[in-house]
């Protein structure tokens, strides 16, 4: 079980210490510094190797991770104000183009797989399974102030009020469900309770018997008590639960999708950062399983430390998202064999 909610806590105090002078900043209180923020589904594996980390330092390097979403990870990693960002998704054009005026070069590191998860409440005994289509009528634009029930999505469904909750707009994990379920990237209705903190999310949909939600697969594992995964039927017509076996085998489509880390290549000339990051893909294999995440084939982390090795920066997505992505088919845009 992570202590998040403490780690939060410890972190935001940490982030506040530290200021907002920038990654040029590499000491505070006598340790050298690494500055990471972004998105809330890649914080938990992040986390983790930041606490490995700081333990195999023996306090010699203090490593701060906050959560402002990917969105909000790509604003201050592109504003030169953080040495790595956690992104649910892979960078867009128009943060490229942010990095590029401020002259920013990065390195992207797939470093995990996430099955995103809908969830509703355990109480919830009408839901079965649930197909894109019927995602597509609750979330679309259209549905706002008009889609207020449960059996406006599916007639077998109760006449019971719907109540969403799902990540907010700065968040990579609602760029990604948008694009997979409605068709386009940021577009859905506005009116659900929206929040990058995916643990509100899970409180909301807890403890309300007419909820339904979306967030990363780890947030989902971690409360699995409180909450019921949703099968989704994929496009072969098949209603699959999110496990490390379906996101493996390809066969959860289209919410499975690789996590990132993106390092600022300045910082990586620092030795914490880059010991930091080759010490990320060392301990990859070990560390993100726990965290209820799907660990990457060895060889991707192997081709990782050879990428950091090089100094080889940009990004093989062209600025944009790839939905329904699977491990193979990333390796093969990776070029790893």
């Amino acid at each position: 079980m992570r202590t998040t909610t403490k780690f939060l806590a410890l972190t935001a105090v940490a982030t506040l210490a530290a200021g907002v002078a920038g990654a040029n900043q590499v000491v505070a209180q006598g340790r050298a510094v690494v500055k990471v923020d972004g998105s809330s589904t890649v914080f938990p594996i992040t986390e983790a190797v930041a606490e490995e980390f700081q333990k195999f330092k023996k306090g010699q390097v203090q490593v701060t991770v906050g959560i402002s979403g990917t969105g909000g990870g790509f604003k201050k990693f592109c504003n030169g104000e953080t040495d790595i960002s956690n992104a649910s998704r892979p960078i867009l054009k128009k943060e490229m183009e942010a990095c590029r005026s401020k002259n920013i070069s990065y390195i992207e590191l797939p470093v995990a797989f996430d099955a995103l998860t809908v969830v509703v409440n355990p109480r919830n005994n009408w839901v079965k399974q649930m197909t894109v289509a019927e995602l597509k009528t609750m979330w679309e634009p259209a549905a706002q102030g008009k889609i207020k029930t449960w059996n406006q999505v599916n007639p077998s469904w109760p006449n019971r009020p719907l109540k969403l909750f799902g990540a907010g707009t700065d968040s990579g994990t609602y760029d990604y469900f948008t694009e997979a379920i409605v068709g386009k990237a940021k577009s859905s209705r506005g009116d659900y309770t929206a929040s990058e903190d995916d643990n509100v999310l899970v409180q909301g949909v807890a403890t309300d018997q007419n909820a339904l939600g979306f967030f990363g697969y780890a947030y989902y594992e971690e409360n699995a008590k409180r909450l019921k995964a949703v099968p989704i039927v994929n496009a072969q017509g098949k209603a699959v639960l999110p496990s490390r076996k379906s996101v493996e085998d390809g066969s959860y489509n289209p919410l499975s999708r690789p996590i990132f880390i993106y390092v600022n290549a300045e910082s990586l000339k620092r030795p914490e950062v880059r010991e930091f990051v080759e010490f990320y893909q060392r301990q990859a294999s070990k560390l993100v399983p726990p965290t209820g995440y799907i660990p990457l084939p060895s060889r991707v982390y192997a081709a990782n430390l050879e990428t950091i090795r090089r100094g080889k920066t940009g990004t093989v997505f062209g600025g944009e998202n790839k939905v329904g992505l699977t491990i193979d088919q990333l390796m093969k845009l990776e070029r790893i064999n």
